[in-house]
């Protein structure tokens, strides 16, 4: 019997998440091969390639004309994955595109017409989508668990807040686009189109964040299409541990997904009993994003289409700008 083929997938951007793509593509799934990198950075570059015997190139250029690379992975930095997907469109090469898929509409349209041509596959990265619970969460309303789900709630706290050069907006997109646009593309997947949003936020725990125009914290209300409802609240100061939850409130019942305690211990003591905090998102979303990437290669491989499509990237996208207008605006936006 022969052996399964595997895909020849090609990673651009080779930063803390591309760093575990690289060790997922090349050791953690079966269906895929890690040929070639790409990065600027000539110390990771050369730090990954040797590692896992891929092809080295500083131009990402150069990867996408690489007749070896069957597929191509991108999680570079935000504000590059418009024109490296455009790119990759031409090439006939399956593309696989971290998010947020850009930082503007206007560039989100440009991917989008890009993607949409004969021929292309694209697929958006959403990990949560693929996390167990939230997998189970979905399956549980489909199956009428809790009846109609009329309230979603979601929050995600990181620990301490990135670095500036990470959080300046140009870079990024902002807070509520790179933390909230997870959280805006959970409630369109479980709630549907977003018809409003009302936004208040600040720069609140760390001043240092104004010199680059972010913010550390808000809170996000939704109002969907058929005016159920929903509140997103976002924070860089958790301290306590890398917190990721959401509910959903239904007719029939409520769903709760997340967990605070990394190691199933309990230290009880003299008036007290504490446990640990989950550290960060690898600890807490490792398995999602081997299992997206995964799905991925088995769309391509088994030609079947994307789970998480570019229309997925326009629909978060245009809840999080509508966030950060009525931010600063200080008023409810319409999407």
């Amino acid at each position: 019997m022969s052996a399964k083929r595997r895909l020849r997938v090609g990673l651009i951007g080779l930063g803390r998440l591309g760093r575990v793509y690289a060790r997922d593509l090349a050791t953690r799934i079966p269906e895929t091969r890690l040929v070639a990198v790409a990065d600027p950075d000539e110390t990771a570059l050369a730090d990954v390639s040797s590692t896992y015997d891929a092809r080295a190139h500083r131009d990402p250029q150069g990867l996408l004309d690489d007749g070896e690379v069957e597929a191509v992975v991108i999680a570079s930095p935000t504000h590059t994955h418009a024109a490296l997907t455009v790119a990759a469109c031409g090439t006939g090469k399956a593309i696989f595109c971290e998010k947020p898929p850009a930082l503007s509409l206007v560039e989100t349209e440009r991917m989008k017409a890009a993607a949409s041509r004969p021929g292309v596959f694209f697929q958006m990265g959403f990990m949560r989508r693929f996390d167990p619970g939230y997998a189970a969460a979905k399956r549980k309303i489909a199956e009428g668990l809790i009846g109609t789900p009329v309230v979603f709630k979601s929050s995600s706290r990181d620990p301490y807040r990135t670095s500036l050069e990470y959080a300046n907006p140009k870079s990024s997109g902002g807070m509520i686009m790179d933390m909230g646009i997870h959280d805006f593309d959970l409630a369109r997947w479980f709630m549907g189109e977003v018809k409003s949003v009302s936004a208040v936020g600040g720069t609140l725990a760390y001043p240092e964040l104004k010199t680059v125009g972010d913010i550390d914290n808000a809170i996000v209300s939704l109002v969907f299409a058929d005016d159920r409802i929903g509140v997103v609240d976002l924070s860089r100061n958790g301290i306590y541990g890398y917190d990721i939850s959401s509910e959903l409130l239904g007719t029939a019942g409520t769903l709760r997904v997340g967990y605070i305690r990394e190691t199933p211990l309990l230290e009880m003591t003299k008036n007290s009993i504490a446990h640990d905090t989950v550290p960060h998102f690898m600890q807490r979303f490792e398995d999602a994003y081997t299992i997206q990437l995964r799905d991925f290669a088995l769309n391509v491989l088994e030609s079947r289409p994307p789970s998480v499509t570019i229309d997925d990237g326009l629909g978060a996208i245009k809840v999080a700008l509508a966030a950060e207008r009525s931010r600063v605006a200080g008023r409810p936006v319409e999407v």
